[in-house]
């Protein structure tokens, strides 16, 4: 992709990640669809242009509804664009859908705008705010307690050095607040070793635990495949791409619980009172991109699809524990 215009995303298309493997295992496309986060278009387009009679696009960043009013008119009817997040995802439809498709994360418009604070590839303000309201990431770093710092690093980053990392923020913000990427880079790195030749920056974990925090998308992720469920017809298509190992654990756990094939982890626990499948698992392992999808577009690499057809039992309510959301508990401000 090209590097973007000051203060905007590159006008090159947007390369929507699993989509011939999403168009194969949804075949045949048709109906009414829900594509829960719109971006640059790249997956609505590709399900209007396989068939799809009509397709709503949700989205919570101003920006991509703003850049998809340049082409949503050549789609008429066909196209829906709607403001919010897709935890209501059903009421925002206001319809029964024949199919959801959710690509989670952060785009690559997002991570490609410095100014927007996703990555400290270029410095940029702290920000990481989707939605671009609210508290952002700076807020975070500043003013939250050292102990919930560190939980958030190491529940939602996997970071096995949270406390170090949140103790060095904490000593960092005291003598001057945080208020780049590049200086919240720099300060994480100098609490890890330097990394190996192929080997990701030391900010990475951090970097993605703190966007996860600021735009609460776990539990975004959980409310918004309840929202689905309620939301799809009996037969209608769920397919969900994840990018890393926290968010695709939710979504096989929720696909467990909601095909009845959980495990038996425990043998001494009692028995569930109803098991009835409301999903029927269409792709039974995850889908990974091929060489060639990851040569044309590397950050497809970590990339998952799975997939699940809803049947006509009727939705349940879900407990975010039950499909292994961490919890972070507040200790404070300081």
């Amino acid at each position: 992709m090209s590097a973007p215009l000051p203060g905007r995303p590159s006008e090159d298309p947007h390369i929507p990640v699993l989509i011939d493997a999403i168009l194969r295992e949804c075949s045949p496309v048709s109906g009414v669809w829900l594509d829960g986060t719109l971006g640059a278009g790249g997956y609505t387009r590709a399900l209007l242009a396989a068939g799809a009679e009509r397709v709503i696009g949700i989205d919570r960043d101003p920006l991509a509804l703003e850049m998809a009013a340049g082409w949503a008119a050549d789609h008429g009817d066909r196209l829906r664009l709607v403001a919010g997040t897709f935890s209501d995802l059903d009421s925002l439809a206001g319809e029964a859908l024949d199919g959801v498709v959710l690509d989670l994360g952060v785009s690559s418009m997002q991570l490609d705008q410095p100014e927007r604070g996703f990555s400290f590839q270029k410095d940029g303000p702290l920000d990481m705010r989707m939605s671009q309201s609210g508290p952002s990431a700076a807020d975070l770093v500043n003013t939250a307690d050292e102990g919930v710092l560190a939980d958030i690093l190491y529940h939602y980053g996997e970071e096995r050095a949270s406390r170090r990392i949140a103790h060095a923020i904490a000593a960092a913000r005291s003598v001057e607040p945080i208020t780049t990427t590049a200086r919240l880079a720099e300060i994480v790195a100098r609490c890890l070793p330097r990394p190996k030749p192929g080997q990701s920056h030391p900010a990475t974990r951090s970097f993605q635990a703190i966007r996860i925090a600021v735009n609460t998308e776990f539990s975004e992720l959980a409310e918004g495949l309840a929202a689905a469920e309620r939301a799809l017809k009996p037969g209608g298509l769920l397919a969900v791409v994840t990018f890393h190992s926290l968010e695709d654990r939710i979504v096989k756990r929720f696909f467990q619980l909601a095909s009845g094939h959980e495990a038996n982890a425990n043998r001494y626990a009692p028995a569930k009172a109803d098991t009835t499948a409301r999903f029927d698992l269409v792709t039974r392992k995850p889908v990974a991109p091929d060489e060639d999808e990851i040569a044309r577009n590397p950050r497809a690499r970590s990339a998952k699809l799975r997939v699940a057809r809803r049947t006509a039992a009727p939705a349940q309510a879900i407990d975010p524990a039950d499909l292994g959301v961490p919890q972070i508990r507040p200790k404070g401000r300081r």
